[in-house]
């Protein structure tokens, strides 16, 4: 399999290939500048010396009246060694010719033209020798090129020269300048090679990154946060369950033990079980609701929505809790109504949940309030019961798995400090929202269901 090219490579044969494109076309345009200018040179010459020959054979109209111009003609010729001439009278035959031993003829067409004979090149121009006549010999004059030809050859051949040079050079330095401007990529890389369980503090610095790379390291350090975040949750989290099991287990080991040192009668052996039943029933619904907590971080759990009448539901959830209130003189009111469109086994669970904790730490005496309202919002249902107020540090974790009101209080065994868990995930599966407000003696669980709930 073919090895893919590094990201600096790309950026350098990149750079290398833009440098030998700009290079060369400036070359090219040099190139064919410089030929263009001494084409116009080599006119400019041969146009001036084109009158010069014309003045010397003005008196030629045959071939019998040409030697007696041959002395100025040869003067003019001795005065320029670098040009050679050609006389092409008007009835066919060459009148004069200087390139003596020359198998091919010049070019016939008149004007300016590049002719090549005998590893020379030529500048030819061609033209009627006398401009007044109807019929006129033509007179071809050849110029010697050659030098401008090796000049235009070593030209381009440092072009190619200084194209591949250049191409070379930008390939090494844009490589240089990638590998400086990649290195936050680099120390990126680093970094997150060097992530474990153990260095999730680690984090990377914005200072001095280019500001393409910013969002990126923000991106990236908040990511780190995430998992550091996490990461601590799960080990809280695992101590936590381990505390939480620790207990029943202990209990359940301890009585089995005691009960088995010695023989007994048949009904402690049943007094036992039962005993062991209860812890048993406690930590299968702890493990319960942690597999639905789980399931709810993992957006596994869906609500089945179906027409429900909240307050009637909540009214159904006071005739249950009614003897336990009658019990403790506690004063239960519900206002308001509300229909919904929601899951009526996992709202009833969230629901006796908060009137649960609501009824704990309600005082002898004391009040709960139930109240549906309806607000800009949306739907909003409120659980408010007096009693000792909660220390405004404790409150951002009372949804937090076996997070306790009152860490001191064991608060009897059957609650693990997982009910505030599962309320706010199930009220999350429904889109809403819950939030714990504690001062002047009220404790207020509020929740917020969006518009159309």
């Amino acid at each position: 399999m073919m090895r893919r090219l590094s990201l600096t490579a790309r950026m350098s044969l990149l750079f290398a290939a833009c440098t030998a494109t700009v290079s060369l076309v400036a070359g090219a345009l040099f190139s064919r500048a410089s030929e263009a200018h001494f084409i116009e040179l080599d006119q400019q010459l041969l146009e001036g010396r084109l009158e010069l020959f014309r003045s010397a054979l003005r008196q030629v109209d045959t071939a019998a009246a040409l030697p007696g111009s041959l002395p100025a003609l040869r003067q003019v010729l001795t005065q320029h060694p670098d040009l050679d001439l050609r006389l092409d009278g008007n009835d066919g035959r060459i009148w004069f010719n200087t390139l003596t031993g020359q198998s091919t003829s010049p070019p016939p067409q008149p004007g300016l033209q590049r002719w090549r004979e005998g590893g020379i090149d030529y500048r030819v121009l061609r033209a009627p020798l006398r401009l007044d006549g109807p019929s006129s010999a033509d007179i071809t004059l050849l110029l010697d090129i050659t030098h401008h030809q090796h000049f235009l050859e070593r030209m381009q051949a440092l072009i190619w020269l200084t194209v591949g040079l250049s191409a070379l050079a930008t390939a090494l330095l844009g490589a240089w300048v990638a590998r400086q401007g990649l290195r936050p990529l680099h120390q990126m890389a680093n970094v997150a090679a060097g992530v474990s369980a153990s260095s999730l503090t680690t984090r990377l610095t914005e200072d001095g990154v280019p500001q393409e790379l910013v969002e990126l390291t923000g991106a990236f350090n908040a990511m780190l946060a995430r998992l550091d975040d996490g990461f601590q949750r799960l080990s809280a989290f695992s101590a936590d369950i381990a505390h939480e099991l620790r207990t029943p287990l202990s209990n359940l080991l301890t009585q089995t033990q005691v009960t088995l040192s010695h023989p007994r009668r048949a009904d402690d052996y049943r007094e036992t079980l039962h005993s062991n039943l209860e812890e048993l029933q406690r930590l299968a619904q702890m493990v319960s609701d942690m597999l639905f907590l789980a399931k709810a971080e993992h957006g596994l759990i869906t609500a089945r929505r179906e027409p429900l009448d909240l307050a009637a539901e909540l009214d159904a959830l006071i005739e249950f809790y009614s003897p336990l209130t009658e019990e403790s003189e506690v004063q239960i009111s519900r206002t308001g109504e509300a229909r919904v469109s929601a899951d009526q086994s996992m709202l009833q669970r969230a629901l006796s949940n908060l009137l649960d904790n609501a009824l704990r730490f309600t005082p002898a005496g004391g009040a709960i309030d139930l109240k549906l309202e309806h607000d800009a919002r949306g739907l909003r249902l409120t659980v408010a019961n007096t009693g000792p107020v909660i220390a405004a540090e404790l409150i951002p974790r009372l949804f937090d798995r076996f997070v306790r009101a009152d860490p001191a209080r064991r608060e009897g065994g059957e609650h693990a400090g997982l009910g505030l868990a599962i309320t706010r995930s199930i009220i999350q599966a429904h889109g809403g929202e819950i939030r714990c407000e504690s001062a002047d003696g009220w404790t207020r669980f509020i929740i917020q269901f969006p518009t159309g709930f």
